[in-house]
């Protein structure tokens, strides 16, 4: 018997699969998956729409998945360890919410300008919730306040909230209402309190800032997703410490900067990557503080398959 459904949790060797007829089938793969050419360590992620071969194990249905439907998108990164592996973070994304905090830990421009670069190459719109916004300094909030700015200008929608205390957490509620969210951070930024404070009673586990390494501890080992109560549903990912940008053609990154795109119809030549190139539009942007410089730092790491750098200071940076 033949079931449509959806993935909502990846284990890697076994799947919970959510069928059209509301019945959860824990499912496993055919070996085949493995061997079709998809490169990533998951070859099923969650948020795909999967055909099953149902069985019967005991008193228990189980599924095979037997086939993918097309994905409309997916996001992906490169494992930062093994550079040659990819994993796909979930598919069929309506919205992706990085949460990104000033310390404790600090998430760099780096890795959001990697995060957002990724999403616009996979037509995913992202916002970026500014969380812990209780726990920082008037100097700390300040600084915050600033990058908000910084990406808000570019036109993306920017949310300051406390997953701890709930400020603004309606906000974000109203943001993600009829929507498939991608929840994605490094560990220890609030991802799950953020869940739990969106859908109290999801009872998600939380831990504290490794405070030798001021990092986040792992919580979430394997992404999942919720079906939450105000028309939602939420894809919980592990933290993640670097986010290492896949198959993007040299010739086609600044398309991924916004603000890198709406200028480049001003640059002398078409085919220009905006570092040597006379009469570039972006580097001119970039003397007239139009463009900040983080993000074109950004840019020319990304372009030259630099490692991200972790702990830089980036923060203001000029």
């Amino acid at each position: 018997m033949k079931k449509r459904g959806i993935v909502y949790k990846s284990t890697g060797s076994w799947y919970t699969v959510k069928g059209d007829d509301g019945k959860i089938y824990p499912s496993r793969i055919k070996g085949k998956f493995r061997i079709q050419g998809i490169k990533s360590t998951n070859p099923v992620a969650v948020g795909d729409v999967v055909i099953l071969k149902v069985e019967t194990k005991g008193d228990e249905e189980v599924g095979v998945i037997q086939e993918i439907e097309e994905r409309k998108n997916y996001i992906i990164r490169k494992s930062v360890n093994l550079s040659k592996q990819t994993h796909i973070l979930a598919s069929n994304v309506d919205l992706a919410c990085l949460l990104v905090t000033y310390n404790k830990p600090t998430t760099s421009t780096t890795f959001i300008d990697r995060f957002l670069v990724t999403a616009e190459a996979y037509h995913i719109p992202v916002i970026l919730l500014f969380n812990k916004v209780d726990a920082y300094t008037i100097e700390e909030f300040a600084e915050m306040k600033y990058l908000a700015e910084l990406y808000r200008n570019i036109g993306y929608t920017c949310v300051g909230i406390s997953a701890e205390t709930g400020k603004n957490i309606d906000e974000v509620k109203d943001l993600m209402k009829g929507k498939k969210v991608l929840l994605s951070g490094h560990s220890g930024v609030g991802k799950s309190t953020l869940a739990n404070a969106l859908q109290p009673g999801l009872n998600l586990k939380t831990s504290s800032i490794s405070l030798q390494h001021q990092q986040g501890q792992h919580t979430t080992t394997f992404a999942e997703m919720y079906d939450l109560d105000f028309g939602a549903q939420l894809i919980d990912t592990p933290g993640i410490r670097g986010f290492g940008v896949v198959d993007i053609d040299e010739n086609e990154l600044g398309n991924y900067f916004p603000e890198f795109f709406e200028r480049k119809q001003n640059c002398k030549f078409n085919n220009c990557k905006h570092i040597e190139e006379p009469k570039c539009a972006i580097k001119n942007a970039l003397e007239q503080d139009e463009i900040a410089y983080s993000r074109y730092k950004s840019y020319l790491q990304i372009m030259n398959n630099e490692d991200e750098q972790y702990r830089t200071d980036v923060y203001g940076e000029k």
